[in-house]
């Protein structure tokens, strides 16, 4: 699949990838008979229509793209808050709230358009025209993702694993990654949705270096209940409007 990609460069030799993801149609959540999905998640399936395309970041946000947009100086003045360190490691310890300072600097630096992607947004983009667990299929091996079974115990450079089908690397594991929407049951209208109004959660996908296969699954669903804080296997990855 040929797919439009664009840079944005963010100067010293930084850029940011970007792939467009076309509109379409998909089923969004898990059968009941997934292995790995447990009676309380919530992944009840139902079919969603993304009717515009949209850009999605090819990798999860690194620590020198952070680093370029909010300085590298002290953690308080907005430099790198990363617990393992390096350029082409995603930037990790980030909050939702972190996330969107950082937003807010890059619209401001580029031509803007910039965000966080929503639920639906990041698991189409994972999934890839997939409908298996995973978008290599209904099984994940370590040659596949870095998650707890790989036995790494901390995040990789980004780009490691092979993409899926849209180009994107690492929607499996590494680093847990936000996105825009508060936390709620799928109950949500099946075009364009987005998650409640309002909530006291906001959800991350895609699992992490820390979590079992499971949990890298392209419908699993996570959340954090505080928008203020992250964790040493929290990152993001960008989504923009076109």
């Amino acid at each position: 699949m040929k797919l439009e990609e664009v840079k944005d460069d963010l100067g010293q030799g930084v850029s940011i990838d970007l792939v467009l993801i076309p509109a379409g149609k998909f089923v969004m959540g898990s059968p009941a008979s997934e292995e790995g999905r447990t009676d309380d998640d919530d992944e009840t399936q139902q079919e969603v229509t993304l009717t515009t395309p949209f850009y999605m970041g090819k990798y999860a946000v690194t620590q020198e793209q952070w680093e370029a947009v909010m300085g590298a100086g002290f953690l308080w003045f907005g430099g790198n808050p990363s617990r393992t360190k390096g350029d082409k490691l995603p930037v990790t310890d980030v909050s939702w709230d972190d996330c969107q300072v950082f937003i807010k600097k890059l619209n401001a630096k580029t031509d803007g358009g910039y965000r966080l992607p929503t639920e639906a947004e990041w698991e189409y983009a994972c999934r890839a025209g997939t409908s298996t667990a995973y978008s290599y299929g209904d099984n994940i091996t370590p040659k596949d993702a870095n998650y707890a079974e790989s036995k790494i115990g901390k995040p990789v450079a980004v780009g490691s694993y092979k993409p899926n089908a849209f180009g994107l690397y690492d929607m499996h594991g590494n680093v847990w990654e936000w996105c825009e929407d508060w936390h709620g049951e799928y109950l949500f209208a099946d075009i364009d949705p987005k998650g409640p109004a309002k909530g006291v959660s906001r959800g991350l996908r895609g699992g992490s270096f820390r979590y079992v296969d499971s949990n890298a699954r392209s419908a699993c669903r996570y959340f954090f209940f505080l928008t203020s804080l992250g964790s040493y296997d929290f990152g993001f990855r960008l989504a923009r409007t076109p």
